[in-house]
């Protein structure tokens, strides 16, 4: 791949919910995105991240999950509420959670791989034409999430991606420009 074709696709990626809730996505694409995520740069190839896809009635339990435990923590019911029905919202829940390491400097390092590996699954969506959403575990939930997804204790829920086939082109985006610091001596 040449240059211009990744920046293509880097500047191309988006933030985008408006995704066929019930077209399921093709075979074998979250195995392709998340073999993308175990390339990322990973600090003594402690290769931090673990999966869990969920699919189809299972996603109706993760939002039962997750509603659960942000009642129990004392949130408001009408977010309470939402989240009952929040990830029935696209046909694929991908949760991508990240190891502890053997010191919090490595636990540090894990989280800093599973992030650049998820921005290599956005897009990697991206190329196949998916939507994605990244979004991050609601505060109080992380171990709910966890035991939900049978990830061993301590696990960090780094990203809930929403996946699927987009409804309409997302908006385009300005960015700001580059500020770079030069320091030459």
């Amino acid at each position: 791949m040449k240059f211009e074709e990744l920046r293509e696709i880097v500047r191309a990626r988006r933030t985008d919910m408006m995704v066929d809730k019930d077209r399921a996505l093709d075979a074998g694409v979250v195995e392709k995105l998340c073999e993308l995520a175990m390339w990322a740069p990973n600090h003594k190839l402690t290769f931090p991240s673990v999966f869990a896809a969920v699919t189809n009635d299972a996603r109706e339990r993760l939002s039962n999950c997750t509603a659960d435990a942000m009642a129990r923590d004392g949130d408001k019911p009408e977010k309470v509420a939402k989240a009952r029905t929040k990830f029935q919202r696209a046909p694929v829940i991908l949760i991508v959670g990240t190891e502890s390491g053997d010191t919090q400097l490595r636990t540090e390092e894990n989280r800093d791989a599973v992030s650049a590996g998820i921005q290599n699954i956005l897009l990697g969506a991206t190329s196949l034409g998916l939507a994605s959403f990244w979004s991050s575990c609601p505060k109080g939930v992380n171990d709910d999430i966890v035991n939900f997804c049978d990830f061993k204790p301590g696990t960090h829920i780094t990203a809930m991606i929403y996946l699927g086939y987009p409804q309409r082109q997302a908006p385009a985006i300005e960015r700001p420009p580059v500020k770079i610091k030069t320091i030459s001596n």
